[in-house]
């Protein structure tokens, strides 16, 4: 029977949006994104080509089972609502131009079990035979022979099994690959990187959780520029690397989804739970897994969580294959949803001209990010943008400066950097370390631009600047990186954000560290500002937080000394 696979699609998209199915927020973002798309105008690039999704979901619906009661009752692949969504999205988007896909980049991070590896080999088939590209060449790729059989294995035993597949388009099936007699078209495992010359238009990379480095993947998307529309591919569970490659692109693919960095050419689907789930129910079984109760049985998983409540040994394992979770992972500390809401559109440094202001500076390092942190506190200020912000519910409002060596914003990786320094959201340096003159002219500009009641500094790289700073007439107040110093002001920051409280310009180089931002309170529940990576800078928030503490104790009346009094005597005390 004929299924409508894009009302398929759609439905689901609406219904976890509606939150009548039960998902994470990584997934109810994905089918916003994709509903919110289809509602964009004539001036959005992209468009739904219901042909070419109804298409690829036809194909793999065409392709056998190939383990279990399915296979032995010779049964096709019939996919679940969740995979239906994501083959119309990544096949039915493309270029109002020319037609090309709009999704080059595809990550699927789901728990074991919920049928991700016969999904892609159905996928590689299709791109190897049916997808327009002559001499396509696709590759299933793995840190190690048992893991690149994965997807490769049940693409091999599909075609042998389906005749008029093989057929239809003259495929021959070898021990180690699936080849296309008619243009010369291949499908291969691969260990490690491809030969040179390879070419692939499309990598599937499985389990990337397990690669130490982003070789493999890198030498797959570079090889793939001389295909119009390739397709990158990721299928993975969680793991326990956070320093891994797989971690750093879910968190990528987190900051493309909450609107943080834009990235049009990636789609990412990532199943887990939130926060504030509690692992123990059967209710999280259901969220976490899409296919729970079809190739992932209701009754297994309740015997696993069950083991796992039993013995705190099982539950690293368990949380990891099963519900998603990385388990050395840390949440991000600020809602950075609500720092976005908070963003006030026009909103202009200029618009505080002449008005007091505290200035948080963190010059941790000297070959990567400064930054400096413009912080009003709005009942301190006497203009007409402060009065406006406050009837908004506005307590404060802060501006950012971020400097950078040239020679790091030019390296390879730091696209980001490159893109915010195309838009003028910072500043580069010449040379391979900051050159601090840059700042401190700025500074003095400051000084003369606005009442600029103090710098806040962390002691670290500051000292001689700060020197210089006090020479030419600027309070400088020492804010020594302790938790006794950043606790309160850390939580005070991240009250006012919920609140929606500190008033920003939509700079997206602060909300990108806002995001990077994570922490571990102690036996005293304090806090203090850390970082998962070394490339996840949270200079910004770091300065604002010292900016802002300092702001805190403005009110609080300086202590008096007993000996101050000349009555006071300790005699009879």
């Amino acid at each position: 029977m004929d299924r409508d696979y894009v009302k398929i699609a759609t439905g689901y998209a609406k219904e976890v949006a509606a939150g009548k199915i039960p998902a994470c927020k990584w997934v109810r973002l994905a089918c916003k994104r994709h509903l919110d798309d289809l509602k964009r105008g004539k001036g959005f690039e992209y468009r739904f080509d219901f042909g070419a999704a109804e298409a690829a979901c036809q194909f793999i619906e065409l392709m056998p089972h190939t383990k279990g009661s399915w296979a032995a009752r010779g049964e096709r692949l019939v996919m679940q609502p969740w995979q239906v969504f994501m083959t119309c999205s990544v096949f039915g988007w493309v270029s109002k131009v020319d037609g090309f896909r709009r999704f080059r980049q595809a990550m699927l991070l789901v728990p074991r079990k919920n049928g991700k590896s016969a999904w892609a080999a159905a996928i590689g088939l299709y791109m190897l035979t049916a997808d327009g590209e002559h001499g396509a060449e696709i590759f299933s790729g793995a840190t190690n022979e048992k893991q690149a059989y994965e997807v490769f294995r049940p693409a091999k035993i599909m075609a042998q099994r389906n005749p008029e597949f093989r057929e239809f388009y003259g495929i021959e099936v070898n021990a180690k690959s699936i080849f296309s007699a008619e243009d010369g078209g291949r499908f291969e495992p691969v260990i490690g990187k491809p030969g040179d010359g390879a070419s692939p238009s499309c990598a599937i990379i499985d389990e990337y959780h397990e690669h130490d480095t982003d070789a493999l993947l890198e030498t797959m998307a570079t090889g793939m520029g001389a295909r119009d529309q390739s397709l990158l591919l990721v299928i993975t569970t969680a793991g326990s690397n956070i320093a891994g490659p797989c971690y750093a692109m879910m968190q990528e693919a987190r900051r493309m989804l909450e609107g943080i960095i834009d990235d049009d050419g990636l789609f990412a689907l990532l199943y887990g739970l939130d926060a504030d789930d509690d692992w123990t129910t059967p209710a999280a079984l259901k969220k976490a897994n899409p296919n729970f109760g079809v190739s992932v049985g209701e009754k297994f998983l309740l015997t696993e969580q069950q083991r796992a409540i039993n013995n705190a040994r099982h539950v690293s394992a368990f949380k990891t294959k099963h519900l998603n979770e990385w388990v050395n992972a840390k949440e991000a500390f600020f809602n950075v949803q609500r720092w976005i809401e908070s963003a006030v559109e026009g909103l202009k440094l200029s618009d505080f001209d002449k008005q007091p202001c505290r200035i948080g500076l963190d010059l941790a390092s000297k070959v990567d990010v400064a930054a400096m942190e413009i912080t009003f506190r709005l009942d301190r200020c006497d203009c007409a943008k402060a009065k406006e912000l406050i009837e908004a519910g506005y307590q404060y409002a802060r501006f950012g400066r971020y400097y950078l060596p040239d020679a790091t914003v030019e390296k390879g990786e730091n696209e980001h950097y490159q893109a915010w320094h195309r838009d003028g959201l910072i500043t580069p340096t010449d040379g391979e370390m900051i050159d601090y003159t840059v700042i401190r002219d700025d500074l003095l500009e400051y000084r003369d631009r606005f009442q600029v009641e103090e710098i806040d500094f962390d002691p670290h790289q500051a000292r001689m600047m700060v020197s210089e700073l006090q020479a030419q007439g600027l309070p400088c107040v020492e804010v020594l990186p302790t938790m006794n110093n950043f606790s309160e002001p850390m939580k005070e920051m991240d009250a006012l954000i919920r609140e929606r409280a500190i008033a920003h310009d939509g700079d997206p180089v602060f909300t990108w560290m806002l995001s990077n931002v994570v922490t571990k309170a102690n036996h005293r529940d304090q806090v203090y500002p850390r970082k998962e990576r070394d490339e996840n800078k949270i200079d910004g928030p770091v300065a604002h937080i010292m900016a802002l503490g300092r702001w805190m104790t403005a009110d609080e009346p300086v202590p008096v000394s007993p000996w101050d009094n000349p009555n006071f005597s300790l005699v009879g005390a």
